[in-house]
């Protein structure tokens, strides 16, 4: 309950406070792309509950079905100008304190992912649905998308397993420091989702 609290109070403020750059933002990447600035997708929370997040859109509409479709690497033709400057310094990521507020995401927790890749989970692996999913999160500031995609849910259990206060504190001060020197933003050659051969589906 206290975390919750905190959640609310930290995404209510932050919410009132970039409400106005949100919508120059928002302004920029309509004028420079076509389509809906704010981009929606279906992602799982907690528990497995399916939810709609909201991010400011970063690439040209319809991306996830061109080109490497899910995959991104640094350089994506699909990537606009204003997008790369938006990933660059996370600011596409403030719509997700709509997500907070309405009680699908914390503020920290593992990052949310699409039911094509919770498929692929193991019994093991969907222990990181017993917690609400987060705007950051132990494996966000420990390499973020250049992890390979196993060592990245290994980080999110280890959360799981040993959330705390203190340890939310700690990443949220790291951060800090990710979004400053914009580190693990692209998957290189290791990070990132392997589709696995079959059906998958968007990240």
């Amino acid at each position: 309950m206290i975390a919750r609290a905190l959640d609310v109070v930290i995404a209510g403020i932050g919410t009132l406070v970039s409400a106005p750059l949100v919508a120059v933002l928002a302004l920029a990447v309509r004028l420079e792309s076509p389509g809906d600035p704010i981009y929606r997708q279906v992602r799982v929370g907690k528990d497995g509950a399916p939810f709609e997040i909201y991010k400011l859109r970063t690439m040209v509409s319809g991306a996830e079905f061109q080109g490497a479709g899910i995959a991104l690497a640094a350089g994506d033709s699909r990537i606009t100008r204003v997008g790369a400057f938006l990933r660059r310094t996370s600011l596409d990521e403030l719509p997700n304190l709509w997500n907070v507020l309405r009680g699908e995401m914390a503020i920290v927790g593992p990052r949310p992912t699409v039911e094509s890749q919770v498929r692929q989970y193991t019994p093991r692996q969907r222990d990181r649905l017993a917690v609400r999913p987060g705007l950051t999160g132990w494996a966000q500031v420990n390499g973020r998308t250049s992890l390979p995609w196993p060592e990245r849910i290994e980080l999110d259990l280890w959360y799981v397993e040993h959330r705390s206060l203190l340890l939310d504190l700690r990443i949220l001060a790291r951060t800090v420091s990710m979004v400053l020197t914009g580190a693990g933003l692209y998957k290189g050659a290791t990070g990132g989702w392997q589709e696995p051969p079959g059906p998958a589906g968007d990240d």
